[in-house]
């Protein structure tokens, strides 16, 4: 199949990423707008970093004046799980790639895109993630621009409710797979508990929330996996 072709499928085969991220990343661009970003400052954001969960955690640093080395910190383990989807994509390209489409590819790897991605017949040729990355992030940053636009606009009233969004979108993110298996239950139960003794304990609260995010973060996941390892059998069956 020829590029223009490839770049064609990717562009009609992203439009359901696009419609989502457009509504998430209103709801991230009211927020922004919540801490005083311009709806340019927030839709650069968005297009520089594409990654929701860090860049809602992110939104935390900046609003508490946060140092740069703690956003690294933060974003690094936010956003792990994108290492291992790159090196799992790196597999499905084929050997002759140039490292300048390789680094184009990685640009764009999100949750939504890597499934596709992975789920595309055959090698995976860049001009199909070129297709799938501008649809899709184009829908983040339009979202983006939109929701701080409006934040920038709306009484402070309206822009706090509509956060309400924002905690809506990640409960319906976690039930489902909390629903149905017992350790992802028991995790994010440990997250609230650990969350809630970081806001009352008199030394834990003075942290910044950056850092509670990243103490929280390391300390619920190291737990889980010691306690509640995966067991390679049963990723065996379900596959």
């Amino acid at each position: 199949m020829k590029n223009s072709s490839l770049f064609k499928k990717g562009l009609i085969d992203g439009i359901p990423i696009f419609l989502g991220y457009l509504a998430v990343s209103f709801a991230f661009g009211i927020q922004a707008a919540d801490i005083d970003l311009s709806p340019f400052q927030a839709g650069l954001l968005s297009l520089l970093n594409v990654t929701s969960a860090g860049q809602f955690a992110g939104l935390t640093v900046i609003a508490t004046a946060g140092s740069y080395i703690e956003l690294a910190i933060l974003q690094l383990i936010v956003n792990l799980r994108y290492l291992l989807m790159s090196a799992a994509l790196s597999q499905k390209l084929p050997g002759d790639t140039p490292t300048i489409h390789r680094m184009g590819i990685a640009y764009g790897v999100t949750d939504e895109i890597f499934g596709l991605s992975v789920l595309a017949e055959g090698p995976l040729r860049p001009a199909y993630s070129y297709g799938l990355i501008v649809v899709s992030v184009t829908g983040w940053v339009l979202g983006t621009v939109l929701g701080a636009a409006a934040g920038a606009i709306l009484p402070h009233r309206l822009i706090s409710a509509l956060g309400v969004a924002l905690y809506g979108m990640f409960i319906a993110i976690i039930i489902p797979p909390a629903r149905d298996e017992l350790p992802v239950r028991i995790t994010v139960f440990m997250a609230m508990v650990m969350s809630t003794l970081y806001s009352v304990i008199p030394v834990l609260r003075d942290l910044s929330g950056g850092m509670k995010i990243i103490l929280v973060t390391i300390t619920v996941s190291s737990l889980a996996a010691i306690w509640m390892p995966r067991d390679p059998d049963d990723e065996g069956r379900e596959a």
